[in-house]
């Protein structure tokens, strides 16, 4: 049986890549993005040339994750579709660049409205489905950042992606007795492949930025340079989107808890391999080992 799958912020990078690796295993993949009769309308379209291309089932829908009318619209057409939604991911996000006293606390609010409410929005409309059904899978897609090396102007994003990371492995737990997978994928610094960089928000106080380079000139460009010398040749986006498919393609109850798609290797795993034991220590010291897998409907 084929997975219905909804997945976040699909209009470009690892969530375009996702949801035609999902497609092409054979899933119904439901494309999320905001704006599909305006900015991202030649998404939408390409979306719907790839499907009949392939022979798939590739649906792009109205998804804005900011918007609470939105999210839970989208979830009632699929659920009114389908009956069911299996496979949930949270793939939507927006990276910010620059010295991080230079963003408003405005800008902040903004950054994690995207980057991790969103995440909460998207939870609260699908997961009663989910718990309902004593089965399916949540995908939350990480970054390295959360526990790897972390270069300078980039602060903001860094942070709202430690927290959103931080609410699945939460949400791990919470969902375990329900029969609802989770899997965390940490993928690494990818310069191309993904819009990430082009597409990176600004600090809106034009002046401490100045500021910043009378200290730091050019810095940013060297990080970015840096960046993508550290990522040996071949190391192409579809990396994660191709992990993510395999994932979703494995028994229930077999999905990895965390892996990381890291070519640059910025020592994120390394960190997670022990805050991951120590949180299975934790839990199993506290008699809630149970909550370390997932349990079948009706048990």
């Amino acid at each position: 049986m084929s997975n219905i799958v909804v997945i976040t912020g699909a209009s470009s990078g690892f969530g375009a890549l996702t949801a035609r690796a999902l497609a092409d295993a054979g899933n119904t993949v439901y494309a999320g993005m905001r704006e599909t009769d305006g900015r991202n309308a030649p998404q939408v379209q390409a979306a719907a040339d790839y499907a009949k291309e392939h022979g798939v089932d590739l649906r792009s829908i109205e998804l804005d994750v900011n918007s609470d009318d939105s999210v839970d619209s989208a979830v009632k057409q699929v659920i009114g579709e389908h009956g069911r939604i299996d496979v949930l991911i949270h793939n939507a996000g927006h990276m910010v660049t620059g010295p991080a006293e230079a963003f408003t606390p405005e800008q902040f609010a903004q950054l994690y409205d995207i980057n991790v409410l969103s995440t909460q929005r998207v939870n609260r409309a699908v997961l009663p489905h989910l718990r309902k059904a004593g089965r399916g899978l949540v995908v939350w897609v990480s970054s390295s950042s959360v526990k790897g090396g972390t270069p300078p102007y980039l602060a903001p994003y860094f942070a709202a992606k430690a927290a959103m990371d931080s609410l699945a492995v939460s949400y791990a737990g919470e969902l375990a007795r329900w029969g609802v997978e989770t899997s965390i994928v940490v993928p690494g610094s990818f310069t191309s492949g993904t819009n990430h960089f082009a597409h990176s928000g600004h600090p809106a106080d034009g002046a401490v930025e100045a500021e910043y380079e009378t200290k730091y000139p050019g810095l940013l460009q060297q990080v970015s340079q840096k960046l993508a010398a550290l990522a040996p040749e071949g190391a192409e986006a579809s990396l994660v989107s191709d992990e993510i498919a395999r994932i979703v393609a494995l028994p229930e109850g077999e999905r990895p808890y965390r892996v990381h798609i890291d070519p640059a290797n910025d020592g994120s795993e390394e960190v997670s391999e022990v805050a991951d034991r120590i949180r299975r220590e934790f839990l199993t010291r506290i008699d809630l080992a149970d909550l370390l897998t997932v349990h079948p409907a009706g048990a």
